[in-house]
């Protein structure tokens, strides 16, 4: 080390070894200079005995540890006294002028030892901090609010198992230390030795924060710039590994940073200023900008779902980010939380908008085999249950900023409610007229109604499922699922109508009989043959289909064909007996309800090209 130190220190004195007192300055009477010769001379006896002190700790011995507290205790009150000394010689020096040349020496023999003093602690503070490093990571260091007494007054009152005592040793060594680090910072700052004691700490803490990132690994999600090339797989992986990192960085690895600084260097604000900024601005700014890259990445409503758990987390964050990041050069980090809120909402809001728009232009103008469940309503349906369970979030990000839409009066109920349950009343009435009108491109009645009660029924058991129930109110759900009952039954009467009615109701004769049962035998292999691909995909609407048509059908057969089977003309044009006629009806609405054809993969996919602004659909229904 150099003089610059104590230069700094002291900068309105000189430190020549020759020099003299200003031509102006008036002579010290005979006595005044004789009390002035002893105060030195006890002054330079004072650095002397300060200096013999000091030097015997010039070994390599760990001087700050628990064993031998009170003697780095001593030191650093050695270390004080000298600076104090000096303080006196250079007064003394600069008022003296010539006749004080044993002082000079004894200020250059006493700046030689607080060097050494110096470079002694410089490097007990790096072992501290190397040695420590992870007692202060990540939340090691909120123990500081508990002095030193206080860890091991909590030590010794645990009378718990391993883990207890463990936890109260570690507590105990990072209060222990983070004490040392302020005794040591706090008396080289005072000497002027701060840029010495700043720089060791700013080396060892930012390989510190650099290793908590690459822990949490944040090393692996890479540069905002390749967001946008990645593939949807890709890009989402890297933001669930985000999400997992993010609580952890700012709860933890940066707010620990900022509590163990703010321990260390209490009462220097401008070097604590500094010193954060340099070892956690930078990091934050770039961690805190991933949310910012992937809401300006091609918009997608599949991508709904990480867009909003991204703003979530971020809201959260942004209170603490606040607190932590308060100093004013780290401004930039904080602007870069309410940046990323801001794309993630405008992302959000204009993928919903084109949610919208996508599913108020399409047109299900192809027959979809089986009268299953569309892929429309699935996938709209899928997204409206995303929406319902964000209602909080989305409310907060729409704040008024939607546009109303117009109400039917079926639904006019949610009129007062929140943006969300406007909006989604909305989509779902869209759905629900684009079923319709898919609906009624069937020729066949009973096609129409299965169509409807299938889709219905989805819609409903998805609206029971999720959050849509309380968003939209339970009697929705309740009313669709009726709705989509009510549809089974028109099925039922318009598919098996034919085959109930070829069955007498009266006694008839044999020849009618025999026509009786060629007619419902040929109804019946007809409706099996036509329905064969058709489909009920909910499982307990389709047992409750085919109950109803074996309630149709069986009873009024079975004591048909009871009563003419013993007859050979009518017995011999039976093709089903009432066990075969039931079999027939239990292998029925069982197929897949994505059917080959042309819309057997329909469905839609959303996206928002940023660069060429362009919406576009994956295929036209």
């Amino acid at each position: 080390m150099t003089r610059t130190g104590l230069r700094g220190l002291f900068p309105s004195y000189s430190f020549g070894l020759r020099g003299g007192s200003p031509a102006s300055s008036p002579r010290p009477a005979p006595q005044q200079r004789q009390m002035k010769r002893l105060s030195d001379a006890m002054m330079e006896d004072h650095v002397v005995a300060v200096e013999a002190a000091i030097a015997k700790w010039e070994s390599d011995a760990v001087l700050f540890s628990d064993e031998r507290r009170a003697e780095a205790r001593a030191f650093l009150a050695d270390v004080s006294s000298l600076q104090h000394s000096m303080l006196l010689l250079v007064s003394g020096t600069g008022a003296e002028g010539s006749s004080s040349s044993s002082s000079h020496a004894a200020l250059v023999s006493a700046q030689s030892v607080m060097q050494a003093a110096m470079s002694r602690l410089e490097k007990e503070f790096h072992r501290i901090l190397t040695d420590n490093h992870h007692s202060f990571y990540p939340k090691a260091v909120s123990v500081r609010s508990s002095s030193r007494s206080n860890a091991s007054e909590d030590r010794e009152g645990d009378s718990g198992g391993g883990a207890e005592d463990s936890a109260g040793e570690f507590k105990h060594t990072a209060a222990s230390s983070m004490a040392d680090l302020q005794a040591i910072a706090e008396t080289m700052v005072s000497a002027g030795y701060s840029n010495e004691c700043v720089k060791v700490y700013k080396l060892l803490r930012k390989s510190v924060v650099d290793e908590g990132l690459r822990r949490l690994e944040f090393d692996q999600i890479g540069p905002n710039s390749q967001v946008h090339k990645l593939d949807w797989a890709s890009l989402e992986i890297k933001i669930r590994s985000w999400l997992l990192a993010a609580s952890a960085a700012v709860s933890s690895l940066f707010s620990g940073e900022r509590i163990l600084l703010d321990h260390v260097f209490a009462g220097h604000d401008s070097i604590r200023e500094s010193i954060f900024g340099d070892i956690s601005g930078d990091a934050a700014a770039q961690f805190l900008r991933f949310p910012e890259a992937v809401a300006k990445s091609k918009r997608s409503m599949e991508k709904m779902t990480r867009l909003l758990d991204l703003y979530d987390i971020v809201s959260e964050l942004l209170p603490e980010v606040d607190s932590v990041f308060s100093f004013e050069s780290t401004a930039p980090v904080r602007d870069q939380v309410l940046a990323s809120l801001s794309k993630l909402g405008e992302a959000i809001r204009a993928t919903i908008a084109d949610f919208e728009a996508a599913l108020q232009t399409k047109h299900l103008t192809s027959l979809f085999p089986g009268c299953g469940v569309h892929p429309l309503t699935r996938r709209t349906m899928k997204y409206i249950a995303v929406i319902a369970d964000y209602e909080t979030t989305l409310t907060k990000i729409f704040d008024g900023s939607h546009t109303a839409v117009p109400l039917s009066p079926s639904i006019g109920e949610h009129g007062e409610r929140s943006e969300v349950a406007r909006l989604l009343s909305w989509l779902m009435l869209e759905l629900l007229c684009k079923l319709d009108a898919k609906a009624a491109t069937y020729r066949d009645a009973a096609l129409s109604h299965l169509f409807l009660a299938n889709n219905f029924q989805c819609v409903a058991n998805r609206a029971q499922a999720c959050s849509l129930r309380g968003v939209l109110r339970e009697e929705w759900a309740v009313r669709h699922d009726a709705k989509a009952r009510h549809h089974a039954e028109r099925y039922e009467q318009a598919a098996w109508r034919k085959v109930a009615e070829a069955v007498p109701a009266r006694e008839v004769s044999p020849e009618e009989a025999r026509e009786r049962m060629r007619l419902f035998s040929a109804e019946m292999e007809a409706a099996c043959a036509s329905q064969a691909g058709w489909v009920v995909a909910d499982t307990g609407m389709r047992e409750e289909v085919r109950d109803a048509v074996r309630g149709m059908v069986l009873p009024a057969y079975r004591s048909f064909y009871d009563r003419w089977r013993a007859t050979p003309a009518v017995a011999s044009v039976a093709r089903f007996s009432p066990k075969e006629v039931g079999l027939r009806i239990a292998e029925l609405f069982a197929g897949s309800d994505h059917g080959p054809g042309p819309d057997s993969n329909s469905g839609y996919r959303i996206e928002h090209d940023t660069d060429s602004s362009r919406l576009r659909s994956s295929r036209s229904m």
